[in-house]
């Protein structure tokens, strides 16, 4: 535990727990998590439990109403949904049958794996990394925290790049420019942590949780279809709300209460640190790299735009339900590699096919912890369809919240507070949407509301507790960081400081969720409905 408050004065533990409850809550969140098997056992020990637990439903007979119509796909002729058990010979051979077709059939998997071969090559050429540092320093002094929250949202599309370049470099140039370095750390980790499912463009998160979605939304209607862009109008219009949010969090709460900075609390050599500047050849390979990203664009726009276009609906001529949406994730390939190869070309890196082969090869090395993760996260959520445990749990949670009445928009709520609370010790998206998914998106698509909408809302809770979770993966990294700039800053100082980032982006998002949502009606992505109509 640290021994240093964020002024710079000695303190005891004691002293740092009583600054107020919630540092308590967080420090008994933190050891409980630690408690927690890693996701990947998670996973292999929920698959064992729906075992169990689905033979002795079974035995006893478990069963609900099946709120389908009559006459629907699934619905079973006595109108009932029953548990089915995999603890006999008929469930073995389900398991034994399907085992590889559940991991390879898994949504989320190829769409993941084909979006990051492209961000790999704009990655390991160098441009997204010149890209964010032209952006950052080339900013105006009085523009520079907006600038770094807003850079911080746009590089988590680049999967760690805002962890590895973003935060330390906004820790060094707040301290270039007499600012308190830890302002800028925190500044940085908000907008890539805090505002983690924000963005421009679609990234690989979107293809990640809208499979999830999809394969969840489907035990209610099997014919459901959630793409990767389900909510792009909304994420898009939430990187301005998360930007605004975290620059007035840093200069008006943060800045001030960290006060003066001490140099001589730093835990390394601040004279020798020297930010890496945009050299002439990187700008122009940078611009290079637009012309491109702008022919590719305009490529796009002629494919989808004009009536009767190749990439649209040609049963309706509409963009919903186009092969330009439904392929969405080989337009982000293309849309990285393409001026992430421009950009090698012209900077000397990638001279041969060979050097965009590794960077390929490259983006999916780094895959094998998600890669086995899915493995065992795909025989849960198949596990819980042929059970139908999740539709069981959906039906059983839906009659709850239409008898105590919350069926209106503040369910809502509700949700995105569990998902935050849940997200503190399982700090995994993708595992925590694997597991929470099966049941409340059949949940609340039961009490009217539509998937697409379900997901956006999880995105907030499951974005704006990363800053106070030691069990979020880069946490460790970010402490790191900080103790060069205060070299006996500890757990609980680092979670004091961003606490207030993650109160105000809960207010602030869940408010825009519902401005967005309910009061102007305005879809949360190309073709989203609202609400569910069976």
């Amino acid at each position: 535990m640290s021994q240093s408050s964020s002024h710079g004065v000695s303190h005891s533990p004691q002293d740092l727990a009583s600054k107020g409850w919630f540092v308590k809550f967080l420090n008994t969140i933190e050891r409980l998590g630690n408690l927690l098997p890693h996701p990947i056992t998670l996973f292999a020990i929920f698959c064992l439990a729906i075992l169990v637990i689905s033979g002795i439903a079974g035995y006893f007979g478990m069963s609900v109403a099946d709120p389908r119509p009559v006459g629907a796909s699934g619905r079973s002729a006595d109108g009932l949904i029953h548990v089915v058990s995999l603890m006999n010979g008929e469930g073995l051979r389900m398991i034994v049958s399907n085992l590889v077709t559940n991991f390879t059939g898994f949504a989320p998997l190829g769409t993941v794996l084909v979006a990051l071969l492209g961000v790999g090559i704009a990655e390991r050429s160098g441009m997204l990394s010149a890209a964010m540092r032209l952006l950052v320093i080339g900013s105006s002094k009085r523009l520079v925290t907006v600038t770094i929250v807003f850079a911080g949202i746009v590089s988590n599309t680049a999967s760690e790049l805002g962890y590895v370049v973003l935060i330390p470099m906004a820790a060094m140039i707040f301290h270039s420019l007499g600012r308190h370095p830890l302002a800028g750390l925190a500044a940085a980790f908000a907008g890539v942590s805090g505002g983690y499912s924000a963005n421009l463009l679609l990234g690989t998160v979107d293809p990640l949780l809208s499979g999830i979605t999809e394969t969840a939304a489907r035990m209610i209607d099997p014919q459901y279809n959630v793409g990767p862009e389900a909510n792009w109008y909304f994420m898009f219009a939430s990187t301005f709300i998360i930007t605004i949010l975290g620059a007035f969090v840093t200069e008006k709460i943060v800045e001030p209460n960290l006060g003066k900075y001490d140099p001589s609390e730093a835990g390394i050599d601040l004279s020798d640190q020297k930010m890496e500047t945009v050299s002439p050849e990187e700008k122009r390979a940078l611009k290079l790299a637009g012309w491109a990203t702008l022919a590719f664009v305009l490529t796009i726009a002629l494919l989808v735009v004009p009536e009767g276009a190749p990439l649209r609906n040609q049963a309706t001529g509409a963009v919903s339900g186009s092969p330009f949406l439904k392929g969405i994730v080989a337009f982000i390939f293309i849309g990285f590699a393409i001026p992430g190869l421009v950009y090698g070309k012209a900077i000397g890196i990638m001279k041969t096919d060979k050097d965009v082969i590794d960077a390929m090869s490259h983006s999916m090395s780094s895959m094998g912890m998600y890669i086995v993760l899915v493995f065992f996260a795909s025989q849960f959520v198949a596990f819980f369809q042929w059970t139908n445990l999740g539709a069981v749990l959906a039906v059983a949670g839906a009659e709850a919240l239409t008898a105590i009445g919350l069926t209106g928009p503040m369910v809502f709520v509700l949700f995105i507070f569990m998902c935050g609370i849940i997200n503190l010790s399982l700090g995994s998206a993708s595992a925590q949407w694997a597991i929470t998914a099966p049941i409340f998106v059949p949940m609340l698509m039961l009490i009217g509301y539509a998937p697409e909408t379900i997901q956006a809302a999880y995105r907030i809770g499951d974005s704006v507790t990363n800053l106070i979770t030691p069990m979020m993966s880069y946490f460790g990294l970010i402490l790191a960081v900080a103790c060069r700039y205060k070299k006996d800053l500890g757990i609980g100082t680092l979670i004091a400081t961003m606490l207030p980032y993650t109160i105000i982006f809960f207010i602030g998002w869940v408010s825009f969720f519902f401005l967005w949502v309910f009061v102007l009606g305005i879809p949360v992505g190309p073709g989203a409905a609202t609400y569910y109509v069976p």
